[in-house]
């Protein structure tokens, strides 16, 4: 399918990270660009199994980066942080703008908006989402985390990316405040430490599709890292099981996919 203006284009790289496309406007979702490598990390070993189908220069020039945190190495890893400097503005968490620095770093606390404003592009409304990257108490372990919303006419209008996080009542509160056209849930049932899962399971990816009910769902943060447990093939059976396939659109890796404005 070819774009035409104010279509959304979407490529997924790999793991976290997706390509954004909209009115000239480029971003980039949690950037991962290292190759296949074990990170020898405390408390948590860190495997990566696959890497990026585009590498890190050719994503090159980014007007933005929504990078949900920086604490973890299978969203911003090695050559995705070497990426920052060179990209418009990075919106993250508050802690994590603090950690970062740089001039072009900006934290949003939940429900924050702000714009995205390029001379010669467009402009996009950027809202910062509540995320639990866990159960209920995971906090002081996984650190702050944040999804994000775009909005062309209306913050929210456009896009939902969930960052790392479970389904739960911040997901739900998103859900009764915006109404985007797409939603992007990072999914895969993460379970670093084998007791509980950390991003979304296919029961949670269901319930996300059930609280956004006219928007398309497409997948990232599925595949590539030892930890994830739950496959993009396994959650697109599940959607399918309950007769809802239509509703995920699959991302094939390198592959750009237009949604129709």
């Amino acid at each position: 399918m070819t774009s035409s203006p104010g279509d959304l284009t979407l490529t997924l790289i790999g793991g976290p990270t997706v390509l954004i496309e909209i009115d000239g406007l480029r971003l980039v979702t949690d950037p991962t660009f290292d190759p296949p490598r074990l990170y020898q990390t405390a408390p948590v070993h860190f495997e990566k199994t696959v890497g990026p189908a585009i590498e890190a220069e050719a994503v090159l020039p980014l007007d933005a980066v929504l990078l949900s945190h920086d604490q973890h190495l299978d969203n911003l890893d090695h050559a995705g942080r070497a990426l920052l400097p060179k990209v418009g503005t990075v919106f993250t968490t508050q802690a994590g703008a603090t950690r970062l620095g740089g001039e072009n770093v900006l934290g949003l606390a939940p429900f924050e908006t702000t714009t995205l404003d390029v001379p010669g592009k467009g402009r996009l409304f950027v809202t910062a989402a509540p995320a639990r990257h866990g159960p209920p108490g995971i906090e002081p372990i996984s650190g702050d985390v944040v999804g994000f919303l775009l909005g062309r006419d209306a913050p929210g209008d456009l896009l939902y990316v969930t960052g790392d996080t479970v389904f739960y009542e911040g997901v739900a509160e998103v859900a009764r405040r915006f109404a985007p056209r797409v939603v992007i849930v990072f999914a895969g049932s993460a379970e670093p430490r084998g007791r509980f899962h950390m991003t979304m399971d296919a029961n949670d990816a269901l319930e996300t599709a059930n609280a956004f009910p006219d928007a398309t769902l497409v997948a990232a943060h599925t595949d590539g890292w030892v930890h994830f447990k739950e496959s993009a093939t396994e959650l697109a059976a599940a959607f399918a099981t309950l007769g809802i396939a239509e509703r995920l659109v699959p991302l094939e890796p390198g592959r750009p996919t237009v949604f129709a404005a």
